[in-house]
């Protein structure tokens, strides 16, 4: 490691354990910013709808913020993951639309030459905030010189339990391998507390679970080259592991979206899940005794390793992207600045209790991820994220599979018997191969 990167890293380590502190400057990254916004700039800002109440309303308190500080008026318009991206695709054909979207997963690669050039941006707060996690690279630096869109974090995937329901099956704390997940998950359904996993198009807990699902078997989509290899022996071992796993489900997984498994962990349907922090922040604010009641009773684990031998997890990532057509992109550019610096964004961290892990590395010392330890599961969700589209490079192709569901789809027809194991991987590789072509 470098002086330079060690002197960055030890200033990012001064970062305050809470909002309320101030943020020292990185002095050897002369990250000065000066860019003035248009006069007379208006904003519309397109982002997914809310599963934590405390982040929408801290991020407004942000917007009003920056209106105050500018003048500048911001629209803000909330819709469903699974809406965000057809609207943010219509946008960039048209050339009309909002100035921001913030997306998901690698969306920005559909259509990077629509796409603002942030590097400044991306150079000034990676510069000031000890670095950005090397996934955002990967994700929003496709090329290696220009940065398409601006880092907003993941919103992790964990293993969501409750803790009596595991202990009545006979475990004292979630698996760490899949064999024991599986041993487990029949035991909790023979208890009569199910588990319960998206196989819906459920943009981020279908794709997250069934991506890990793949890769904990040592399957992926495509090689480095881009060949599409996902129908592959590791891939067929993972396809019959689901179709165990399924069998212990509660009835209904194959149509749940993203909202579905929270509404039934909370009901106290399923003992297990695969969700954001979201549930828990749920039953810490809920007015609703039985709810609330829960809170004590709910914990976090990561996913459990496969026969491959790694921690393969894939968590939601957030960017943020300003189209071309904006009429006003100096003051996006300041906007979303202004969204990513310290006294905005380790607030947002905070009113969300974490529910969109950090990009950059001095986050990394926010009281959110020490003062509740049940949070801590999700501090590392950025950090060590694998993106959609493994082994191979990011681009239209991975963002095309991913918009198109193909894992997702491949593991739920496996699962559920409609097909075999064989067939479902056989559909899901002619499918990606009209995305890629080597």
């Amino acid at each position: 490691m470098s002086n330079k990167r060690r002197k960055l890293l030890k200033a990012g380590a001064g970062l305050a354990a809470g909002s309320a502190m101030p943020f020292f400057w990185v002095k050897e990254a002369q990250a000065q910013w000066s860019s003035v916004p248009e006069k007379g700039a208006k904003l519309r800002v397109l982002r997914w709808s809310r599963f934590v109440q405390g982040d929408i309303d801290q991020y407004m308190k942000n917007v009003e913020a920056f209106t105050k500080k500018y003048g500048i008026e911001v629209r803000v318009d909330s819709e469903s993951w699974e809406d965000v991206r057809p609207k943010a695709a219509v946008a960039a054909n048209t050339g009309a639309g909002p100035d921001i979207v913030l997306g998901t997963y690698d969306d920005a690669n559909l259509y990077p030459d629509k796409l603002l050039d942030v590097s400044d941006v991306c150079g000034y707060l990676g510069k000031k905030y000890g670095g950005w996690y090397p996934v955002c690279e990967t994700y929003l630096k496709p090329d290696g010189k220009r940065w398409i869109g601006v880092p907003l974090g993941a919103t992790g995937s964990m293993i969501v339990y409750r803790e009596s329901m595991l202990k009545a099956a006979g475990y004292t704390s979630f698996p760490k391998d899949t064999d024991d997940f599986l041993k487990m998950a029949k035991a909790l359904k023979d208890k009569g507390t199910p588990t319960g996993f998206a196989l819906g198009h459920a943009t981020g807990d279908a794709n997250t679970w069934c991506h890990w699902l793949v890769w904990a078997f040592g399957g992926q989509l495509v090689d480095k080259s881009g060949k599409v290899v996902i129908d592959s022996p590791e891939t067929l071992k993972a396809l019959e592991y689901s179709r165990e796993l399924y069998s212990t489900f509660i009835p209904g997984t194959l149509s749940w979206l993203d909202p579905s498994n929270n509404k039934v962990f909370l009901d106290g349907q399923i003992s297990a899940t695969n969700n954001g922090i979201s549930i828990y922040y749920a039953a810490k604010n809920s007015k609703d005794p039985k709810i609330s009641a829960l809170v004590s009773d709910i914990n976090h684990a990561v996913y459990p390793v496969g026969p491959s031998g790694q921690g393969a997890a894939c968590h939601l990532f957030m960017n943020q992207m300003i189209f071309k057509y904006s009429k006003y992109p100096k003051a996006a550019k300041e906007f979303l600045r202004f969204m990513m610096e310290e006294e905005q964004y380790g607030a947002w961290l905070q009113a969300s209790i974490g529910y969109t892990a950090h990009p950059l590395v001095a986050y990394e010392k926010n009281s959110v991820w020490t003062s509740d330890p049940k949070a801590l599961p999700y501090r590392d969700a950025c950090k060590f994220t694998r993106p959609p589209g493994y082994a191979g490079k990011l681009g239209y192709a991975s963002a095309g599979a991913l918009a198109d569901f193909i894992i997702v789809d491949m593991v739920a027809e496996a699962a559920s018997g409609d097909k075999k194991p064989k067939e479902a991987a056989e559909r899901a590789a002619k499918r990606a191969e009209r995305y890629y072509k080597v």
